[in-house]
């Protein structure tokens, strides 16, 4: 995906508001810069993360490469300043968060990402938006998570990802499944700028190792760690200066994979892809526009129809004729290909979801 190994996100400065980074997983032991990361919660230093969240958050964005794993993270080069907000015996409060958005501010980092959020009345959360608006007046860039309470799919806000409709600097970010859909779990909402994979998402743990977890809290990361590398690519060598964040906002939003022509309160403007980002070199000068409607060759006007989630009964009963004449003739392989979609269902409906 990188260009060269010198362009990974190196430079780039990424505070993770969270449970704490812990510097002892030796993928992300030389992540950290000097000085940096700060304790709002207590009980604990930002380097030590009791609960694990913070870990996982960090090692999707900056991650090092490291022999015997096959997991990096989406910006490696970048640096990671933690900001410790939660601990295993206390949660973040709407003020920690908002004191843990103007320290980093302070220690001029590039991008901050908050993979969690509260869904109380915005007029509750003055310091919380003075601390995004501070953040939006110096120039660094928000990357929150969408939540995790889309089952209903129902739209509810989020904040800080929210704060996308009032401020330029705040990238609200959904997850999306393997098939570049809404996960089921993620919020829907008129907030949300784009998705990010969500699902299945492999990261580093406290003492070595990885695992796998899913929840928009991971979807925020792989976003955070596209933006790093945007950064680090359009600090300098720009005729109008560094990249703005609402600019790594709509460039993101512009090269991201679509399944719909427009925007959509699920997965934004679609979801991210790092890659067609970093080929793409033209500067943004705005949100992106829908794709033009495309007619058929015979000029007729096509309507949209109701579809239903999943298989339909005429597909259904397709692929029945199907397995009934595929283990007629190979019984074997029936016996097979079903013990494999067994594993699959059963690993899919064994993961919990959590996080932000």
């Amino acid at each position: 995906m990188w260009p060269s190994k010198k362009e990974q996100g190196q430079g780039v400065k990424v505070a993770v508001v969270d449970t704490g980074v812990d510097k002892d997983n030796k993928q992300l032991a030389s992540a950290f810069g000097s000085g940096g990361g700060l304790s709002i919660a207590g009980g604990g230093k930002p380097y030590q993360d009791q609960v694990g969240h913070g870990t996982k958050v960090a090692g999707i964005i900056a991650a090092r490469p490291m022999e015997g794993s096959g997991f990096t993270g989406i910006a490696p080069g970048a640096t990671i300043v933690p900001f410790k907000t939660t601990n295993s015996e206390k949660g973040s409060t709407a003020n920690d968060l908002a004191k843990a958005i103007d320290k980093a501010v302070a220690q001029h980092v590039d991008v901050i990402n908050i993979s969690q959020g509260t869904d109380a009345s915005r007029d509750r959360l003055v310091p919380l938006e003075a601390a995004v608006k501070n953040a939006e007046d110096n120039g660094v860039l928000i990357v929150a998570s969408a939540g995790n309470g889309g089952a209903d799919g129902g739209e509810k806000n989020m904040w800080p990802a929210a704060y996308s409709e009032y401020h330029s600097n705040v990238l609200a970010v959904a997850a999306s499944d393997r098939n570049n859909e809404r996960a089921p779990f993620s919020q829907s909402g008129a907030f949300v700028n784009i998705a990010a994979p969500g699902v299945s998402m492999v990261s580093t743990v406290p003492d070595g190792g990885n695992c796998v977890d899913q929840g928009t809290s991971f979807a925020a990361p792989y976003a955070a760690g596209a933006a790093a590398l945007l950064i680090a690519k359009h600090k300098h060598d720009e005729p109008g200066g560094k990249w703005k964040p609402e600019e790594v906002i709509w460039h993101l939003e512009k090269t991201a994979e679509r399944v719909k022509r427009n925007r959509d309160i699920f997965i934004g403007w679609g979801v991210i892809d790092p890659v067609a980002a970093l080929n793409d070199n033209e500067r943004p000068t705005g949100e992106p526009k829908p794709d033009k409607r495309a007619d058929n060759a015979a000029g007729l006007n096509i309507q949209p129809v109701s579809v239903s989630l999943g298989e339909s009964a005429e597909d259904r009963r397709s692929r029945i004729a199907v397995y009934i004449l595929g283990g007629g003739i190979f019984a074997v392989g029936a016996v097979a290909g079903s013990a494999i979609a067994l594993r699959d269902w059963r690993r899919k409906n064994s993961l919990n979801t959590r996080g932000g």
